[in-house]
């Protein structure tokens, strides 16, 4: 049996790829546990596709592959990110660029009014969302890294940027055969 706890977490802190320990509720952790959130709700979704949504279902999971790297790089502190590997523990310009085509083939497929979109035009379509926003949130945490100058590079908020951008996009394709509701003002 393989055991899952170390119980040196058990102050409070916890411990960052290629040493050092930082506090659990630090921003840091904070910003790969939410990440770690927009994975799990990414998983949710990706188990919600149906037999017919197997293209999306393997573009749920490739993000989610990303995400754990973008994880693995906010989870090493910035004095050890020499060590980290491109693509593997570390965002890459390339990586973020393919998020472009990505979001450009679902975006191809739907039609959007200049309105704001309510979530919730299907169960996928809406869990889709709430990843978005998970990640939306995961951003804002690291551009305050930056700001308090603990960012080694910022290709990772130019892709959270993006990655929030293609589930957007997947939410609306998984909408497609569903009415939208649009944000306006009620009439009476």
């Amino acid at each position: 049996m393989i055991k899952i706890y170390t119980k040196k977490g058990d102050d409070g802190t916890t411990g960052l790829w290629y040493g050092g320990r930082v506090e659990k509720s630090g921003l840091r952790t904070s910003a790969y546990g939410t990440l770690d959130e927009a994975c799990s709700a990414l998983g949710v979704a990706r188990a919600s596709c149906g037999p017919d949504q197997a293209g999306l279902a393997a573009d749920i999971i490739a993000l989610q592959n990303e995400l754990f790297v973008a994880g693995a790089e906010l989870a090493t502190a910035p004095e050890a990110a020499d060590r980290l590997e491109d693509g593997v523990s570390r965002i890459t310009a390339e990586m973020t660029d393919a998020l472009d085509a990505e979001i450009d083939k679902y975006m191809s497929q739907v039609e959007l009014p200049p309105q704001f979109v309510i979530p919730g035009g299907t169960a996928l379509s809406a869990q889709i969302d709430v990843a978005r926003t998970v990640i939306g949130r995961a951003e804002r945490k690291v551009v305050r890294i930056k700001l308090d100058g603990g960012l080694a590079s910022e290709e990772v908020l130019r892709f959270l940027n993006r990655a929030s951008d293609l589930c957007f996009a997947m939410a609306r394709f998984a909408d497609a055969d569903e009415p939208a509701l649009f944000a306006g003002r009620r009439k009476s």
